[in-house]
């Protein structure tokens, strides 16, 4: 692996992280992908974690009066549970076919909503039997695949959350399911002196990126920022598939 390359996609893939983290929510799934052209996907999800919980930090002091306290108190034990489960099981299934599946919700998701808009329209509360599971499932797929984005957005998205609250509710979400993951992938695959030193270039490119993200979360009408939303879970749900079946 040439050192230029490498910099270059992981300055990249920190940046991704970093937007994110700043209120676009589906963006920083495309990290692990990027950062995997020159490693394999599981050492790019557990050299990248730092950079999630660095970036989160950040989005966390961004978003702090932006959030739904409803929906955290309902996602955060889920999410933390999703995390355990995905540990615990983490040898027992395939990535590929938990990107299937979550890519095929997604999918469903997003046709079902622009298909049925008259419906849709109608903000849906949060319910708590619907939370929990999509909370674990969250958690599930952070932990095995950093694919926690869509389980989060299938359940809150029909809430029709103002904008900063919807992405602060990601921000402070992923921010505690991303501690949580700490020790399990230390005990997964150790960190290294050299991974540490690959880290630490690359958070000035993590925090721009999260100042980036909210920047432009900041300026994008709601009804547009939702289309976004949408629409990248709709092509990202897609792109989960195609990974699984193309493999």
């Amino acid at each position: 692996m040439e050192l230029n390359q490498y910099l270059v996609l992981a300055s990249f893939a920190a940046v991704l992280i970093g937007m994110s983290k700043g209120g676009l929510p589906l963006v920083g799934m495309l990290s692990v992908p990027v950062l995997s052209l020159v490693m394999s996907p599981v050492k790019a999800a557990v050299l990248l974690l730092p950079l999630f919980v660095i970036s989160d930090a950040v989005g966390v002091w961004l978003y702090r009066k932006s959030y739904s306290w409803v929906n955290l108190k309902i996602l955060v034990p889920a999410g933390i549970a999703g995390v355990l489960i995905g540990w615990l099981t983490a040898a027992m299934i395939s990535e590929l076919t938990i990107k299937f599946l979550i890519g095929l919700v997604g999918v469903s998701f997003c046709l079902q909503t622009w298909f049925k808009r008259g419906q849709s329209d109608i903000p849906q509360p949060a319910s708590l039997p619907k939370g929990i599971f999509w909370g674990g499932v969250a958690g599930f797929t952070s932990f095995i695949a950093h694919a926690g984005g869509p389980p989060f957005q299938i359940f809150v998205l029909p809430q029709k959350l103002p904008k900063a609250e919807f992405a602060g509710t990601a921000t402070i979400l992923f921010a505690i399911i991303n501690l949580s993951k700490i020790a399990p992938y230390q005990n997964l695959s150790p960190y290294t002196e050299e991974d540490f030193w690959k880290v630490l270039v690359l958070v000035p490119f993590a925090l721009l990126g999260t100042f980036l993200g909210a920047y432009l979360t900041k300026r994008i009408a709601d009804a547009w920022f939702f289309r976004l939303v949408q629409t990248g879970l709709f092509l990202l749900s897609l792109k989960l598939i195609w990974d699984a079946l193309s493999a």
